[in-house]
């Protein structure tokens, strides 16, 4: 099948937004979830920058941390569009939530199961579907849009590695357990010297240092992590050596997606608000979404979500059909965290004051939504994709 060809072709012309009746129960059940356990919570998790423990656990018990790896492994055994659902329906109340799962299951999980050999899958799979919290450490203070100027080192010692140096801005960070970790083990090959890890918490020599004070997603942790002379088993090599420029290329074309769920989730959840407030809110004696201007705001909201939301979809869609997705996926995240910000911005805009002070949700959607046109590739990078795949050059 070519790239050009759309997962609606794909699936015999099934519309995008039609959801099979799987699809449609577990969207309803996650978001009862939200609604009932989540909703609650959301403002004290926001003020206090962190996760609530029962909540974790919920998630956990609900399948939501392993929705895509396979049932032998514990987990679900759905598909990638399924974990798609979960991210937006979470997001769609707190996008901190909504990454928290996403980062589990779009690149942590999905590194294992497409990297991982028999004996790790069967032994992390596992916990990861049922206990233990992954995070996926990539960035460096010095490679960000440069993920492969990474300074981390791994220097092979008998049955081990010793890795040394620091990562930052690391997602699930005080939370997980098991780290997707890369570092360098030949700085000489330059980037074929770049090696994806499995370090434990519990490894001697690796700690959590500094936790971010952030803007939005507070309540997700985003942290940095120091490694100073700790000993990885050689059975800990994800995939092989030299290989995790990779892995990590791959892991993020799918983790795009993943960060688009949650950016239409965000959009959603503003714009919900949104018409709620119009109608509730009075002036002139009428409400205030009977005017034709407050109404075509609303109407600019909800055709920038459906677009959004059609590009997310369609990109999952793809993945899950073997479609070549990669340009799909930077459209779609580019795409979707502009949307979520200005769909954001607007919905203070028709809160008036009242969407400026933290006693209502649309100025927490706003801060949410900024962290879209950053994390996993800015939007910079998404349009250098874009543009690579369009023209076939490779820009520079």
């Amino acid at each position: 099948m070519s790239q050009s060809q759309t997962a609606v072709e794909a699936l015999a012309g099934r519309p995008l937004t039609t959801l099979s009746e799987d699809e449609q129960m577990f969207r309803a059940s996650v978001r009862e979830f939200a609604e009932g356990e989540l909703r609650p919570r959301v403002e004290q998790m926001d003020e206090q920058a962190k996760l609530d423990p029962a909540l974790i656990k919920q998630c956990f018990d609900l399948g939501l941390m392993g929705i895509e790896t396979p049932e032998e492994f514990g987990g679900a055994g759905a598909t990638f569009f399924t974990a798609i659902v979960a991210v937006e329906e979470l997001s769609r109340v707190d996008a901190s939530v909504g990454v928290f799962v996403d980062v589990q299951n779009t690149l942590v999980n999905n590194a294992f199961m497409r990297w991982g050999n028999q004996e790790q899958k069967a032994k992390y799979l596992p916990l990861l579907a049922t206990e233990k919290v992954g995070a996926y450490a990539l960035s460096e203070a010095g490679s960000g849009s440069d993920a492969f100027a990474m300074q981390m080192r791994a220097v092979e010692q008998g049955d081990h590695f010793v890795l040394n140096g620091q990562k930052l801005w690391i997602t699930n960070g005080n939370e997980a357990e098991i780290f997707v970790l890369f570092a360098n083990a030949n700085p000489a090959a330059g980037y074929r010297g770049i090696t994806a890890f499995i370090v434990e918490k519990s490894f001697p020599g690796f700690a959590v240092g500094k936790k971010e004070n952030k803007l939005g997603i507070r309540a997700s942790s985003t942290t940095e992590l120091i490694l100073t002379d700790c000993q990885v088993p050689k059975e800990n090599v994800l995939g092989e050596v030299g290989k995790g420029y990779k892995c990590s290329i791959e892991t993020l074309n799918e983790g795009r997606i993943g960060i688009g769920a949650q950016m239409i989730g965000i959009a959603r959840g503003a714009l919900d608000a949104a018409l709620a407030y119009t109608g509730e809110r009075q002036q002139f004696g009428k409400q205030i979404r009977d005017f034709q201007g407050v109404q075509f705001q609303l109407a600019e909201m909800a055709v920038q979500l459906e677009a959004a939301r059609l590009l997310v979809y369609n990109a999952a869609r793809m993945k899950d059909a073997g479609i070549p997705f990669v340009k799909e996926a930077a459209m779609a995240k580019l795409y979707s965290s502009r949307a979520a910000e200005r769909i954001s911005s607007l919905a203070i805009e028709l809160y008036g004051g009242y969407g400026y002070v933290k006693d209502y949700p649309v100025e927490k959607f706003w801060r949410d939504s900024k962290i879209g046109a950053i994390y996993e590739g800015t939007s910079n990078m998404q349009l250098q994709t874009i543009a690579k795949l369009l023209t076939g050059k490779d820009q520079k």
